[in-house]
């Protein structure tokens, strides 16, 4: 003879809910503390481009900053590093620049990372068109 099903304790909906609930959570704290790059702008100046990148970051203070962001080529090679030397806690989003950047001729593309002093690099980058 079967045994009865017992029934569970939770109704389907609400273990959905929870379900999407903690996959939420979890995928908040995992991202949570990346630097955000939020715009890119280039201006060519003579032989060399300037670069103009605004990030956001929820900097703490001097342990934990944006402290870099970096000019790639889509390979990951650096062509360029812009280091930040003290945290923007009360500063944010903010914009930094870099000028005298040389780029090689057959780039048309490239890409900043962002770096902070807890996280590392952001698992994003962002990817650049470069004017003519």
């Amino acid at each position: 003879m079967k045994q009865p099903r017992k029934a569970n304790p939770v109704p389907i909906g609400r273990r959905l809910i929870l379900a999407v609930g903690l996959f939420c959570a979890a995928a908040s704290v995992a991202s949570a503390g990346e630097v955000e790059i939020n715009a890119v702008v280039v201006e060519r100046q003579g032989d060399s481009l300037r670069f103009d990148v605004t990030l956001f970051h929820q900097d703490e203070g001097w342990d934990h900053y944006a402290d870099l962001w970096q000019v790639e080529s889509q390979s990951g090679k650096v062509l360029a590093e812009r280091v930040l030397l003290h945290p923007h806690v009360n500063e944010q989003p903010f914009k930094r620049s870099l000028s005298g950047v040389k780029i090689p001729s057959e780039l048309n593309v490239v890409f900043i990372r962002a770096r902070d002093t807890r996280h590392g690099f952001a698992s994003n980058r962002y990817k650049v068109q470069l004017p003519d």
